[in-house]
């Protein structure tokens, strides 16, 4: 039986439309992944070294055991991520006359079959060899490896039974967040550390096989869970998500005072809450408002004139992270219903003023839910105040005049992890005046005079760009117009 599910597999890919473009994509991503998985084969290789010359520990074991609970979190929360569900696959196979248990097992074990899979063995057997077996022989090796292994491949099975039954959904989201600031947290101001927690386990692997029994039970369990939950609900409208019609309605009250644009921008906010791609895009824009959690608790950044340059590239990103992610795919994000703005008046005004409110809209959330960065200092709401200004008065003009050059059709119901549907040359370059310009203004006024002149200069200049916004704003306006048509081509095209 699995025989021929493979067989129906191998026939839906080589008949597809798209089969060429389908493999060249197929080809791109597994150089990465081999690219990315020999990353970290050398990371395992040179793991011991770097523990004890890079960190300055002399047990290295010791050390990495310690810490090993970590990795797994980490694990967890990329994992949340990266890991695709195979819940589409369903809709393929349900009508066959297969056994609903067999489709089941055939779909989890494919998903298993993942180079995530690969990377805990990748990373720790050169170390279990390297270091485990030297000093506590060669079972101790196995075994300790064994546990590592299974504790990772069994967050393989939890991830699928946890997404699929919180995915997209705030509680999720919660238990992600819950997850980081908990054991950051506690490491961070020394209330508990919980690898130490969970060291012994894999010490006693050294010297018994329990660990490793007790493990695979684990694993089998996990395993058990995601079967469990998904043939109990192998069915096409129970694995869909049920819609939070309550929240998913909800909109921007002050955008209604815009007329048409402000109603747009309500359509794409709702549009943003239901699809996944973009719904992805926004958790990934809460996550990274702790990006200012590495680099204003760390030492390293502080300075005795005041602050780290570095600082305005981190406010620029907190303050302005959802724009750049969403604002990068401008019109592509309208791809399958562009046309019905052409045909309709000031339709594609519209639609360009309305995501101009709502990238403005989304950075002032951005703002007010950094405000509470100040606790390290009040020069970071100070370099807070001033990216901001700077992001909606200069940065959000950069970003969809770069995105109007030669925009890309996109499927809004996949996923955003390695996706670049809609993705083009000018993505990848329009990081470069992103990152240049906020230092464009800064830098000559911070070093001429002070730091906090250059925030000030900083400041002004996004200001005056939101004074002039009604006029810098009619250059997209104008640029959409003029290439409306070709645009609407380009998006007719087969993804």
């Amino acid at each position: 039986m699995v025989v021929e599910l493979i067989r129906l597999e191998v026939l839906k890919t080589i008949r597809s439309t798209a089969f060429a473009k389908s493999a060249l994509v197929a080809v791109f991503l597994a150089f990465l992944a081999v690219l990315l998985l020999g990353y970290v084969l050398a990371l395992g290789l040179f793991l011991k070294v770097i523990i004890e010359k890079g960190f300055e520990k002399e047990d290295s074991y010791a050390t990495l055991s310690s810490y090993l609970v970590f990795f797994f979190l980490f694990e967890f929360i990329y994992r949340y991520f990266v890991q695709k569900l195979p819940v589409i696959e369903l809709e393929r196979f349900l009508h066959l006359p297969i056994k609903k248990s067999k489709i089941i097992h055939f779909l989890l074990g494919r998903s298993f079959v993942s180079p995530l899979s690969l990377i805990a063995p990748l990373m720790f057997t050169p170390f279990a060899f390297q270091e485990v077996g030297p000093r506590f022989g060669s079972f101790a090796a196995f075994s300790w490896l064994a546990s590592v292994c299974l504790s990772s491949w069994s967050l393989h099975w939890l991830m699928l039974w946890f997404k699929q039954k919180f995915e997209d959904s705030w509680k999720g989201l919660a238990v992600i967040f819950g997850i980081l600031l908990l054991t950051s947290g506690s490491t961070y101001f020394g209330w508990f550390n919980l690898g130490d927690w969970v060291k012994p386990l894999f010490d006693w692997s050294l010297v018994s096989a329990v660990p490793v029994i007790c493990l695979f039970g684990v694993f089998l369990g996990m395993y058990y869970l995601a079967y469990k939950f998904y043939y109990q609900n192998a069915y096409l409208e129970d694995l869909m998500e049920e819609e939070q019609v309550r929240f998913v309605n909800q909109e921007f009250g002050v955008f209604n005072r815009f007329g048409l644009a402000g109603e747009l921008a309500n359509l794409e906010w709702k549009l943003i809450i239901r699809h996944k791609k973009s719904r992805t895009y926004l958790m990934l824009a809460g996550f990274f408002l702790l990006y200012g959690l590495i680099f204003y608790a760390n030492p390293q950044y502080k300075t005795e004139e005041g602050f780290s340059h570095f600082f305005v590239f981190v406010g620029s990103f907190i303050t302005g992270i959802f724009m750049l992610q969403y604002g990068q795919l401008f019109l592509s994000w309208n791809s399958s219903n562009f046309d019905f703005y052409m045909l309709k008046e000031g339709g594609l005004e519209a639609l360009v003023k309305g995501k101009y409110l709502l990238f403005i809209g989304t950075s002032v959330i951005c703002f007010l839910a950094s405000v509470p960065y100040v606790f390290f200092g009040l020069e970071i709401l100070l370099i807070h105040i001033a990216t901001f200004l700077f992001n909606v008065g200069v940065i959000i003009h950069m970003v969809i005049n770069l995105a109007l050059w030669k925009p890309k059709p996109m499927d809004l119901n996949k996923g955003a992890m390695f996706n670049y549907e809609g993705v083009g040359v000018a993505q990848f370059l329009m990081i470069i005046p992103m990152m240049g310009a906020p230092y464009a203004i800064y830098l000559p006024f911070a070093l001429i005079f002070d730091q906090y002149v250059g925030l000030l200069a900083l400041g002004v200049v996004g200001a005056a760009g939101l004074v002039a916004y009604p006029y810098l704003s009619k250059i997209a306006v104008r640029k959409v117009m003029a290439n409306q048509y070709e645009i609407s081509s380009s998006f007719r095209q087969e993804l």
